[in-house]
């Protein structure tokens, strides 16, 4: 089943129309302070006809096996396409909460199928682990949504923590 663009899909969200719809998959993770784990994860990027798009991510952490072993990281935002300060068209900006007590801004770029993006603010409360900034790059990819999460954190300096392959649904 080929992907169709909606056809109230804000025009200014073109160029991240490939990203639109529910993705599952797997990925690794690692991490200096952690033990290496794999999840399985499920994005959905929706969109309601305004300029943005939805952005929501749960993950669980799996066995060997690939069962799922207890619930992983949890996010949700809203990508946004934003005028470079040049004028030029494909900037992106992605803000975002997670329940463990952080809120982020980042600002990219999209690239036909694919979009890259750098922590600009990192706000956490006082619970929050240590987590100073991000880099995340999505592509499309033989039709599957890959990416790569690079990440500071705990006195570490900005190096590879995930990485996943999903599939549309």
């Amino acid at each position: 089943m080929a992907f169709e663009i909606p056809t109230d899909l804000h025009t200014d969200l073109a160029g991240s129309a490939w990203l639109l719809g529910t993705w599952h998959g797997n990925g690794r993770g690692d991490y200096p302070t952690i033990d290496p784990f794999a999840y399985e994860q499920e994005v959905v990027f929706a969109h309601d006809g305004r300029p943005f798009l939805h952005y929501f991510s749960r993950a669980w952490i799996t066995d060997d096996a690939g069962e799922r072993l207890r619930p992983g990281a949890l996010e949700t935002g809203f990508l946004r396409p934003a005028p470079s300060s040049d004028g030029t068209a494909g900037s992106v900006e992605l803000v975002l909460a997670h329940p463990t007590g952080y809120a982020e801004i980042w600002y990219g770029q999209i690239d036909g199928p694919r979009i890259t993006l750098t922590t600009d603010v990192v706000a956490r409360t006082v619970t929050a682990k240590e987590y100073t900034a991000g880099q995340r790059m999505y592509g499309l990819v033989e039709g599957d949504l890959m990416y790569a999460y690079d990440m500071a954190a705990q006195g570490q300096e900005l190096q590879s923590h995930l990485w996943g392959r999903l599939q549309r649904v």
